[in-house]
């Protein structure tokens, strides 16, 4: 069944709003006979109000798929249009700002800064925005609070465990109002427990109708957290199911 058809048959979120739509998007690493395609045509919708995940095979193309959605690579062919822009039509400077304004990271390995509190992380997203100092402290504390770590504003990295500097992690991608927030393996490196507790703080996030999540990954033990699940395979996307269908937890 082609991934045309299986959207057609697999509902998305009652909130129809398409936040990322891609055709015929392709990227091609290297030139001449060095060219590696690492996508290969996609043709997917995301919608606001949805957490879809991207699964597949390690290199099938899931982390270069999210850099082109959040427009940190540059696509080679097709269209791929985010929160109604086209990221070819603007500049780097204009891209880069609309990007730190309207996307949020969370990455795998988290990426705190060691010599930072825990609110002087997550408050870099507001800063880079032009926010006062006091002010964005503040706003972070209280984004730390709503993920259950107002205890920990003053803690540094080192005095965090993995689960906590996930937690810290998602809050600064959330911190600046993203309406659009991107997870590559958010629970690769955490426990069950721990990666559990993180996901279900990544869904109360999605249940937001003007905000979609797309998250790599290749844990299973997640999925049922999905409203949608895209199986992507050597740079195609092969199927689309519903995240109902794996009842892990």
């Amino acid at each position: 069944m082609s991934a045309a058809v299986v959207q057609q048959t697999t509902h998305p979120p009652t909130a129809r709003n398409v936040a990322v739509r891609c055709l015929g998007l392709s990227k091609i690493y290297g030139e001449g006979e060095n060219q590696v395609p690492a996508l290969r045509g996609i043709d997917l919708e995301i919608y606001t109000g949805e957490l879809l995940m991207l699964v597949g095979p390690s290199g099938c193309g899931k982390t270069t798929l999210i850099s082109v959605i959040a427009g940190i690579l540059d696509r080679s062919d097709g269209e791929c249009v985010t929160l109604d822009h086209d990221y070819a039509r603007m500049s780097v400077a204009a891209r880069t700002a609309w990007r730190g304004r309207y996307i949020g990271f969370v990455f795998q390995s988290f990426n705190l800064i060691p010599a930072l509190t825990a609110a002087e992380n997550v408050a870099i997203p507001l800063l880079i925005q032009g926010k006062p100092r006091n002010q964005a402290i503040r706003q972070a504390a209280a984004m730390l609070d709503r993920v259950g770590l107002g205890n920990k504003i003053a803690a540094r990295p080192s005095q965090l465990s993995g689960g906590q500097q996930q937690r810290v992690a998602i809050a600064r991608a959330l911190v600046h109002g993203p309406s659009l927030v991107v997870c590559d393996e958010p629970t690769s490196a955490l426990d069950a427990t721990t990666g559990k507790k993180v996901m279900e703080l990544l869904r109360e996030v999605a249940l937001d109708g003007e905000r979609c999540l797309v998250v790599v990954t290749h844990d299973t033990r997640i999925f049922s957290f999905a409203d949608r699940i895209a199986h992507m395979s050597d740079g195609r996307l092969e199927d689309i199911t519903s995240g109902s269908q794996h009842p892990i937890f």
